[in-house]
């Protein structure tokens, strides 16, 4: 029999670019087995070296955790879907009275008001409330507008980075002119120029384990629109510490995720990721691109998840896990469970107080890519000396090179390096690139490793060249 496995956005370069696959198999080992044998770039990813399943990876059987089932020996029957669900980086209402409402705010909110679920008593419950957004970025971006349109009272904002052009194409919150200023100091004049009513309270500084909980203790709800693992990790445990609720979002290129954890009632982020990929693995958006659109959807569905929350209305998504798929344009929700066994909210927990999140999430353990490096202006006088006899490798991927690419350049992307080694002149003398350097020091790696002693890498990558080599070359 064969059955469907549905592959995510972040693994479909290693299949081809298909989302779904079929596959024989009487259990889920089986057709995990002959994904892995049809798609072998796809094992490190899914499976550590011992052979079990990694920590960061979910398989889910039709809408349920092979985890609760029987794992990788769970029967599958035909018309099943195995859905592979990677990390990507409710309850009762938190205000129990609210602040009265003025004349004029009961006219802005009087759309809200004829809503019978929110009425006075909601839209009170509201301007009561104090919600904390991590991040004004691109989730952070809807999220916070919407909750300030919507009328709570207290938004606080934790941020320290600027606006930066490459930000505008999806993170609503700031404009053209605020390019350069702190992105707290766009984010709240635009928050009270849309309701002149909240109070935003800035906390421009880096989250960290000195400092979470603090920070967190004096909000009713957090919502997390941060764009790494050590952020996400140190959230959900500040939350779990203090009982918060964590309204979580996550987006990669054209697939986003939701869903609200609360130790109390439901799972914790630890509970369906008990660990983080390693660094590198799972690249981020500067890597791999976002569809503009996506964090305005799942930012919404947080900010929607964070007002049902105050006014105590509808069903949370504690406990579900929404997936969404914008070139599909289709929702899927899968259930999520606690985890008894879970280091922080199980029966017997073995984190107390926060911890170092960096170094749980690997940052700085990660391999160090090194080696000799090349300006891109010796590089140019160098192509001009040399000519031929010197081999550029670009090592991005084809839609990069479709934007800038230098001229002489070979394209071999990087997950396709391995396999093309023996396109190569092991006793030429190369030079690898690709958009900012990083890349690249892996491909030089790769390359030494596998006999190639004349190799460099151009520092800073493309960038660097058309900063100050081909100057009138699109920069992204």
């Amino acid at each position: 029999m064969t059955i469907t496995v549905s592959i995510p956005t972040p693994l479909r370069g290693f299949t081809g670019g298909r989302d779904t696959i079929d596959l024989p198999g009487e259990t889920v080992g089986q057709v995990l087995d002959g994904l892995l044998a049809a798609h072998a770039g796809l094992r490190r990813h899914l499976i550590q070296e011992d052979g079990r399943l990694r920590t960061f990876v979910n398989l889910y059987l039709n809408e349920t955790d092979i985890r609760h089932l029987s794992s990788t020996a769970t029967p599958v029957r035909p018309g099943d879907v195995l859905t592979i669900v990677p990390s990507i980086a409710g309850g009762s209402p938190a205000v129990e009275t609210g602040q009265p409402l003025s004349h004029a705010e009961v006219l802005r909110y009087s759309r809200h008001l004829l809503l019978p679920e929110v009425g006075m008593a909601g839209q009170r419950k509201l301007k009561s409330a104090r919600v904390l957004t991590i991040g004004a970025g691109g989730l952070g971006s809807p999220l916070s507008l919407y909750l300030a349109a919507a009328g709570v009272g207290t938004i606080g904002i934790v941020d320290f980075d600027v606006v930066d052009l490459t930000n505008l194409q999806r993170q609503i919150v700031h404009g053209t002119s605020t390019l350069g200023r702190p992105k707290l100091e766009s984010a709240a004049a635009r928050l009270q120029d849309v309701n002149p009513n909240v109070n935003v309270e800035r906390h421009e500084i880096r989250l960290t384990a000195a400092n979470a909980l603090e920070i967190i203790q004096e909000y009713d709800i957090v919502v997390d629109g941060s764009d790494n693992f050590p952020t996400r990790y140190l959230v959900n445990d500040a939350c779990v510490l203090l009982g918060k609720p964590n309204v979580y979002g996550s987006i990669f290129r054209f697939e986003g995720q939701a869903s609200v954890f609360y130790a109390a009632e439901g799972p914790c982020y630890r509970c369906l990721y008990s660990e983080p990929p390693p660094p590198g693995l799972v690249p981020s958006c500067a890597e791999g691109g976002v569809l503009g659109v996506l964090p305005g959807i799942i930012g919404s569905i947080q900010a929607l998840e964070t007002i049902k929350w105050i006014i105590g209305a509808g069903d949370s998504l504690v406990g579900r896990l929404l997936l969404f798929d914008a070139l599909k344009l289709r929702f899927r929700e899968l259930q999520l469970r606690k985890d008894p066994a879970c280091p922080i909210c199980g029966a017997n927990p073995s984190i107390r107080e926060l911890i170092d999140y960096e170094a749980f999430c690997g940052i700085g353990a990660e391999p160090a890519y090194e080696g000799p490096e090349i300006s891109a202006e010796d590089l140019r006088r160098e192509m001009l000396d040399k000519g031929s006899s010197l081999v550029l490798i670009d090592v991005r991927e084809p839609h990069e090179w479709d934007i800038a690419h230098i001229e002489g350049a070979r394209l071999i992307p990087l997950g396709q390096l391995p396999e093309r080694l023996g396109e190569l002149d092991g006793h030429a003398e190369i030079v690898t690139q690709c958009h900012h350097g990083a890349r690249s020091m892996k491909a030089l790696a790769l390359l030494k490793g596998a006999g190639f002693n004349r190799v460099r890498s151009l520092a800073g990558g493309i960038d660097a060249w058309a900063d100050r080599i081909e100057v009138g070359m699109p920069r992204y």
